[in-house]
């Protein structure tokens, strides 16, 4: 698969993922994926950045409400048709356009920060996705971004329940298959009970690699790694929905911040 057909599998989930998301359905994005990613973001106010990899525009809109002058890319032309309308309706002065996280559209040196939240993981080339980051950030700029946690992520994994059917484990194989592509169907667990009979599932495909893979893609682009969260979900949002428990066995989401020397 290249970067084209990965586009055209993000253009046919975007409208059906726009929809729900911004009908509340997206939980672990919103209950502790994006607020752990903003807690960790340094000041960027009066700062230029360029969000990847941006979907319908959310996250791009949280970083820009911090005082950032907001440009940003995806490769699904549907995704950024909502952003754009949103832009329209309650303007924060992002520039949206439709391209390909590995080319880049920007000559270099042309950004403070890039932001990318969950999408490097979606891409087929990540070395290039980072190299590409590097490269349209000035001298000192950063990259922060969010993906899914490697080391409970690959190819094989299933859930080990108990009695009742409570998560209590993962049993995660197949980790060293580095390259591995990971298909799956799914549609977000709080989707009303009428859309999840009617709607498509999302069809999902990621590339998979190992902790240590990842971090040396980070450090050759030229990076030093500067911090790195791995969120769990507040006791308040395990308590409105339950199933986040499991965000306290394992670690979904894996948060770095690189720096650019």
């Amino acid at each position: 698969m290249d970067e084209r057909q990965m586009g055209e599998m993000w253009e046919a989930n975007a409208e059906n993922w726009t929809l729900l998301a911004r009908m509340g359905c997206d939980i672990y994005r919103d209950q502790f994926n994006t607020p752990a990613f903003m807690s960790m973001l340094p000041d960027v106010k009066g700062l230029s950045g360029l969000d990847i990899g941006c979907g319908e525009g959310s996250n791009t809109r949280q970083v820009a409400s911090r005082g950032a002058k907001m440009t940003a890319v995806d490769i699904a032309p549907t995704f950024i048709r909502y952003a754009l309308e949103k832009e329209r309706e309650d303007p924060l002065g992002i520039v949206y356009s439709v391209a390909d996280g590995t080319e880049l559209p920007f000559p270099d040196y042309s950004f403070d920060f890039c932001t990318a939240f969950m999408s490097f993981m979606d891409m087929v080339d990540h070395e290039k996705a980072i190299k590409e980051s590097y490269r349209v950030l000035r001298p000192g700029g950063f990259l922060q971004f969010s993906i899914c946690h490697p080391c409970f992520n690959s190819s094989a994994r299933r859930w080990i329940d108990d009695d009742e059917g409570g998560h209590i484990g993962l049993a995660v194989t197949d980790y060293f298959k580095e390259g591995q592509p990971i298909i799956e169907e799914w549609i977000f667990n709080e989707t009303p009970a009428d859309l999840k009979a009617k709607l498509p599932k999302f069809r999902i495909l990621s590339y998979h690699r190992t902790l240590s893979s990842w971090m040396n893609l980070v450090l050759d682009a030229g990076y030093s790694i500067e911090r790195v969260h791995e969120p769990t979900a507040s006791d308040e949002a395990i308590r409105k929905y339950p199933h986040l428990a499991d965000t306290r066995l394992i670690s979904h989401f894996l948060i770095l911040r690189c720096r650019k020397a």
